[in-house]
């Protein structure tokens, strides 16, 4: 046994470097912290789907601060590929929307689109990046309260309407701005684009209201449509809205979409 110990010690520095260099090459991110506190989903005066508010109590999370980057998702395709292990397609890599091309043996994004939201990400992409780094998506209750706190604002900033200043909206085609563009647009918690830019994945089925975590909504099986949040670059004013669930948005959960990102949380 002894003669095997200092073999055993050697595989193991080996194994531990190895795993340390395979987390170096993950896209370091901000996350902002979101207190355990009671808050209410949904409006009483919006659409059918935003019916009715309810009071909810969610446990402590963190969120990441902007939406993940073309640069960041590229880092994971390079590790991982745009087709998972059970076939599922990541990143519709032939759209021509995709702002991320292989060149060679690596991903790169387009020029001067490193910092920008990615796009064209089906929504098991967005699982599979947020595990990669160790992370999740958020449930549609988190993201909501990441974007409006317990006040019951309409709008990350508080009730005053969309403009410019706040946020991408109203824009051209594939018109995204490079991540945390309007600070102005910051929610109560400083998170920020969660009105505009690209529409965010969320891990939630799209089920009507009243939000019940054990309700079948979280199961990660392919299935249900998915929740979206956020609105886009492409988006009215009124989408940007804090409980607005994209319910006209195209958005099979198979493929990736020119307007929808997203984030992770933990």
């Amino acid at each position: 046994m002894n003669g095997l110990r200092p073999f055993v010690i050697v595989i193991l520095e080996i194994v531990w470097l190895a795993c340390g260099a395979w987390a170096q090459n993950r896209p370091e991110t901000v996350m902002v912290s979101v207190p355990a506190a009671p808050f209410v989903m949904g409006r009483d005066e919006g659409p059918v789907d935003e019916r009715p508010a309810h009071r909810l109590q969610l446990q402590a999370f963190s969120i990441d601060r902007t939406p993940v980057t073309n640069g960041q998702f590229a880092a994971f395709l390079n590790a991982a590929g745009p087709v998972s292990k059970k076939g599922e397609r990541l990143y519709d890599v032939d759209d021509n929307d995709a702002r991320i091309r292989k060149k060679g043996d690596h991903w790169v994004p387009a020029s001067s689109f490193e910092n920008h939201p990615v796009v064209e990400v089906s929504w098991f992409g967005a699982l599979e990046y947020c595990a990669w780094i160790g992370k999740r998506l958020p449930t549609e209750a988190e993201w909501e309260k990441a974007a409006r706190s317990n006040d019951q604002r309409r709008f990350p900033w508080g009730n005053d309407p969309p403009d410019p200043s706040r946020g991408q909206f109203n824009a051209g085609w594939n018109q995204t701005a490079p991540v945390g563009s309007f600070p102005k647009g910051a929610s109560p918690y400083g998170v920020l684009d969660m009105a505009g830019n690209v529409w965010e994945w969320v891990s939630s089925a799209y089920f009507p209201y009243p939000y019940d975590a054990r309700d079948g909504r979280e199961d990660l099986k392919p299935g249900p449509i998915r929740g979206t949040r956020g609105g886009g670059h492409d988006s009215s004013g009124d989408e940007l809205a804090t409980t607005y669930r994209g319910r006209d948005l195209s958005r099979n959960f198979n493929s990736g979409h020119h307007n929808i990102g997203f984030r992770c949380a933990r």
